[in-house]
C-alpha cells in the first residue's frame, strides 16, 4: 500500500465514505479543535504511534481505561491466555464470578454486581431497575454530565454531545425525555426545587460524583451529602455513575473518596483493562430485583465477555498489588503534572484552572474557578484548539475536545511529565 494511500487525509477520505463522520464515536472526528484525527496503529506504555510511525505522549489512555498504560504485560498475558480457552461461551464462568467479587469487596456499596458490555448499557440498566424499585418514573441528571447515549439521558448531555453543539438528539422522542429533570451541576438549591415541585415522583438522582464529561469539575462541598440526604427523605435512589472515575480517582473511586454510599453504582473503563466491559451494581435488595433473580429484565449476549473479565481482573489485580503501590505512582506523576502546568501557565501568562484528583486532570482556560458546565462553556475554547494543535506538532496527544478530562497511566514517568511541560511552554509561548 503507498505511502500517498495511507496519508491522514487519505485514509479520514475513505472512512466518511465508510462510516459516519469517518469515526466510530463523534469526539474523535477533532470537530472542536479543526483537522484531521490521528489515525493510531499502535500504541505501547503512555505513547501512541500513527500511521506515519511518529510518537506521541497519550493523554487519552482509551478515555480512562488504560490506566496502567497501553499493552501491559499482566494485562496482555491474562488476555493471551484466555484467548486459548474461548472467546464467548453463552455460558457463565468462574472467571465472571471473581471479578464481581473484586468489584463487591473494593466498593462497600456493592453488595452485588451484573456484568454488561458498555457504559450505556450499565446506566439504561441502572434507570430501569431504579424506576421499578421505586415504583416511579421521574429522574433527575445534570446538565454537562454524560450518561451514555441511551434516549432518556441525551439531555443536556456532556462529553461528544457538548463538542458537537447537540444538547439533545434528533431521534429521540419528546416522550422519552418528558420525565427526565435537569438541574446545573453543584446546585443543590435547584435540585432541591426540583423535589419540591415533583414530590413522591422522582426515581432516582444520577450523577458522576467527579463531573469528567465537561472537563474535570469537582463537586462543590456538601453538594454530594446533600444529594444523599434528598433522597434518603424522598424515597428516591442515589446512582453514582462511577463509568470513568471507578477504581481511577481511587481504589474505591469517588465514593470511598467522598465517603457517600450510593444506592445503585455504573462502572466501565478500568474494570475491563481496555477491553469492553462495564457493570451496575448496588444494595442486595435493589440488584435482586434483576432477572432471573427478579422480574426487571436485562440481557446481553457477550456480558461477561471471559476476555474483556480477564483483562479487568489482571488490572484490578495490578492496581491492589503492594498495597495499592501503583495509586502512589500515579499520585506522583499526577502532582508534578499538575503542578507543572501550574507554573508554566504563570510563566506565560496563560489563565488556567488546573484541577486533578488521582489519574485524572481537568484543565481549563479561564481565569476563573470552574464549578458548572456554564463555568466550562465559557473557557477560551479557540485558544486550546491553537495550543492542541501545537502540542500535536509536538509530539502531546491530549483529548481533541475541551470537554474532556485529561487521563494518563502508571507508564508516564518523568521523562514523559517533562516533555509534555515543555511542550505546553512552547504551545503557550507561540499562543
Amino acid at each position: 500500500m503507498t505511502q500517498e494511500k495511507n496519508s491522514v487525509s487519505s485514509v479520514m477520505d475513505r472512512a466518511c465514505r465508510v462510516i459516519p463522520g469517518g469515526v466510530s464515536s463523534p469526539v474523535r472526528a477533532f470537530r472542536s479543535v479543526g483537522g484531521d484525527p490521528v489515525f493510531v496503529r499502535a500504541a505501547q506504555g503512555a505513547y501512541l504511534e500513527d500511521l506515519a510511525g511518529k510518537r506521541y505522549i497519550d493523554y487519552i489512555c482509551g478515555y480512562g481505561p488504560h490506566i496502567l498504560g497501553h499493552g501491559h504485560p499482566a494485562i496482555v498475558e491474562a488476555v493471551s491466555a484466555a484467548l486459548t480457552r474461548g472467546t464467548a461461551f453463552g455460558a457463565p464462568t468462574l472467571e465472571e464470578v471473581e471479578l464481581a467479587e473484586r468489584i463487591s469487596a473494593a466498593l462497600p456499596s456493592v453488595e452485588m454486581v451484573r456484568l454488561v458490555n458498555s457504559g450505556t448499557e450499565a446506566t439504561m440498566s441502572a434507570l430501569r431497575l431504579a424506576r421499578a424499585a421505586t415504583g416511579r418514573d421521574r429522574f433527575l441528571k445534570f446538565e454537562g454530565c454524560y450518561h451514555g447515549h441511551g434516549d432518556s439521558f441525551l439531555v443536556a448531555a456532556g462529553s461528544g454531545a457538548l463538542t458537537l453543539g447537540v444538547p439533545s438528539s434528533p431521534g429521540v422522542p419528546e416522550a422519552v425525555t418528558a420525565d427526565t429533570l435537569l438541574a446545573p451541576f453543584n446546585d443543590l438549591a435547584a435540585v432541591e426545587a426540583q423535589f419540591r415541585r415533583y414530590p413522591g415522583e422522582i426515581a432516582a438522582i444520577f450523577v458522576e460524583p467527579i463531573a469528567g464529561n465537561m472537563g474535570m469539575v469537582m463537586p462543590a462541598t456538601g453538594f454530594l451529602e446533600g444529594l444523599r440526604r434528598l433522597c434518603d427523605d424522598s424515597g428516591a435512589l442515589l446512582v453514582f455513575d462511577e463509568v470513568m472515575t471507578g477504581f481511577r480517582v481511587a481504589w474505591q473511586g469517588a465514593q470511598g473518596l467522598f465517603g457517600i454510599r450510593p444506592d445503585l453504582t455504573t462502572l466501565g473503563k478500568v474494570i475491563g483493562g481496555g477491553l469492553p466491559i462495564a457493570a451496575y451494581g448496588g444494595r442486595r435488595d435493589l440488584m435482586e430485583q434483576v432477572a432471573p433473580a427478579g422480574a426487571v429484565y436485562q440481557a446481553g449476549t457477550l456480558s461477561g465477555n471471559p476476555l474483556a473479565v480477564a483483562a479487568g481482573t489482571a488490572a484490578l489485580d495490578t492496581l491492589s498489588a503492594d498495597n495499592g503501590a501503583a495509586y502512589r505512582t500515579l499520585d506522583e506523576i499526577g502532582q508534578s503534572l499538575e503542578q507543572g502546568l501550574r507554573e508554566v501557565s504563570e510563566r506565560r501568562s496563560i489563565p488556567c484552572q488546573i484541577v486533578r484528583q488521582g489519574a485524572m486532570l481537568g484543565f481549563f482556560l479561564s481565569e476563573k474557578p470552574i464549578t458548572t458546565l456554564a463555568d466550562v462553556d465559557a473557557c477560551d475554547r479557540e485558544l486550546f484548539s491553537r495550543v492542541f494543535h501545537r502540542l500535536l506538532d509536538l509530539g502531546i496527544h491530549l483529548p481533541p475536545s475541551p470537554y474532556e478530562a485529561f487521563f494518563f497511566s502508571s507508564s508516564h514517568g518523568p521523562e514523559e511529565v517533562a516533555k509534555t511541560l515543555e511542550a505546553f511552554d512552547s504551545a503557550f509561548g507561540a499562543a
